[in-house]
């Protein structure tokens, strides 16, 4: 009988509607990344849970409990499930790195999986402390549905890793709305089967379009 693990991403925040860069920045929902995980909750009221895990973040811990009201769980906490250090760029918008950090913030986008800003961590280091996370929770809850909170990169690094997609493409080729869904099989701990992907139709007539909360390349003339 096959694990499942719903992986979802945190409500929206102010930083995250301004475009700033806020891995260890710890801030809150906003209303409406509260309006999202209720939503989310909702859909998934009906769901036999067995456990809840998030990064020990507010808005991981809140988006959390919202989504998982309907079942009297509280989460479990795991700093390996945690966002993506950005160091000396945490609270700076792209633009005002682009112009303070030149060098390092073109190293980055050639090659964000092993390139780090000063002081943060590259993609591979976010990779090798989540993704035992997540081996050990379907190894604890074999046959159960299991609730994962987490973050845009820490999410997309994990994807990518048990997909066997390329990871330094993670921030081009894979996106993570607000409060979205993604529902992911484990035959075992290491074999896994993507069945949902950012799936946000809970809030969302459409998913939304295409632009900088990617990476820069896609709106390249």
């Amino acid at each position: 009988m096959a694990t499942r693990v719903l992986f979802i991403r945190h409500g929206a925040t102010v930083l995250s509607a301004e475009d700033r860069f806020a891995g260890a920045t710890d801030v809150e929902l906003s209303d409406e990344g509260r309006r999202q995980a209720r939503a989310l909750g909702e859909r998934l009221a009906s769901e036999v849970i067995g456990a809840v895990y998030a990064s020990p973040m507010h808005r991981t811990i809140e988006t959390a409990r919202l989504v998982t009201a309907a079942h009297g769980l509280e989460p479990s906490t795991d700093p390996g499930l945690r966002e993506i250090d950005h160091g000396r760029w945490e609270g700076l918008t792209r633009k005002e790195v682009e112009e303070r950090f030149a060098d390092e913030y073109a190293a980055w986008e050639i090659d964000p999986f092993l390139s780090a800003p000063q002081g943060g961590e590259a993609g591979v280091a976010v990779m090798a402390r989540a993704l035992p996370v997540v081996r050990a929770i379907v190894e604890r809850h074999a046959g159960s549905t299991v609730v994962v909170v987490s973050h845009k990169a820490t999410i997309r690094l994990v994807l990518a890793t048990l997909l066997g997609i390329d990871a330094r493409g993670y921030r081009d080729r894979l996106d993570q709305a607000p409060a979205c869904l993604n529902v992911v099989d484990f035959k075992d701990p290491v074999r896994a089967r993507l069945m949902l992907y950012n799936d946000t139709s809970h809030y969302a007539e459409q998913p939304r379009p295409a632009g900088p909360h990617l990476s820069p390349w896609w709106d390249a003339v």
